[in-house]
């Protein structure tokens, strides 16, 4: 049965998944699936640089998740997301990685992200020509996509995501004051804002949110007894009171809370307004959440398994 495999390597972990197409078509049946731990974001100097240290981590993690599936090695698609792709020696990171694990890490642009992420979405939703918005909070970028065919008519990458913006805004993960809250709030729906064409929700149409943010983010508005969320769906009042309690807390604290894992407790404010202003600028007053996409696109294609 034919197989397709990829190689994730980014900011929280490097994860290989080989997959197989099951025989009614539908969905992905996961083979393997090897997952290594990065805190890649505390290896990063000012500028952006991943450090020596992280660029061994990085080493390792290639190493430990190829020697996984030695036989799927020569036909894995290794990519890097934007944490090595935007470092200013990402040619030197991914040179020496090769060296050292004779496996070459590719960057995808972020439109090439976004345009995968879609494709994921409108396989998982099983829809083949509805309208489809598709919102994705990644670590450097947000990915935006639209359109009702099975490639999109719209796609948008913008440099904030939730590593950018707690690194530019919220040093720590932290906030001061109601003050330095409302700066973060302004810029981001400046920003997004200035984008051109940016897509909302079509009549009879869906709008899925990608990515552990909006997942955790639908965990915590739901244990906090928000009728308007779930384990699938996210309101964006669930975001607010969600963001409200995120911005009273310390950071080590974070990871205490449903939906939230510790390793992302530190950015999981900035995430929690990003996917605010996302919602408001898009106009969409709740998202469904898709676990599916960019690695499952990118799957999807190898297997030539597209709708």
């Amino acid at each position: 049965m034919r197989q397709a495999a990829v190689l994730d390597v980014g900011c929280h972990s490097a994860l290989l998944t080989v997959v197989r197409r099951p025989r009614d078509h539908r969905g992905l049946e996961t083979v393997l699936s090897h997952k290594v731990r990065l805190s890649l974001h505390r290896m990063l100097a000012p500028d952006g640089q991943l450090d020596e240290s992280g660029i061994r981590s990085v080493q390792r993690a290639v190493a430990e998740t190829m020697d996984a599936s030695p036989a799927a090695q020569s036909r894995v698609f290794a990519f890097a997301t934007s944490v090595i792709r935007d470092a200013p020696n990402r040619d030197e990171v991914i040179a020496r990685i090769a060296g050292a694990t004779g496996t070459r890490l590719r960057v995808l642009p972020g439109w090439e992200e976004a345009r995968l992420a879609y494709v994921a979405a409108r396989h998982w939703t099983g829809h083949t020509s509805d309208p489809l918005l598709v919102l994705d909070i990644g670590g450097g970028t947000v990915e935006i996509a639209s359109g009702d065919a099975r490639e999109p008519q719209t796609v948008h990458s913008l440099p904030l995501g939730a590593r950018t913006i707690t690194r530019r805004w919220l040093p720590g993960g932290a906030v001061s004051s109601s003050r330095q809250l409302r700066r973060v709030r302004q810029h981001l729906r400046r920003e997004l804002s200035r984008q051109p064409g940016l897509p909302t929700p079509e009549p009879g149409g869906h709008v899925l949110a990608s990515s552990k943010t909006f997942t955790q983010l639908a965990r915590l508005a739901a244990a906090q007894g928000d009728p308007s969320c779930s384990r699938r769906r996210l309101s964006l009042s669930g975001v607010k009171a969600s963001l409200s309690m995120l911005a009273g807390m310390d950071p080590a604290n974070r990871g205490e809370l449903p939906g939230i894992s510790g390793h992302r407790a530190e950015q999981s404010l900035a995430g929690a307004l990003i996917a605010e202003a996302l919602m408001e600028v898009c106009e969409a007053t709740s998202v469904e959440i898709c676990p599916w996409s960019t690695r499952e696109g990118l799957l999807l294609e190898r297997l030539g398994s597209r709708r």
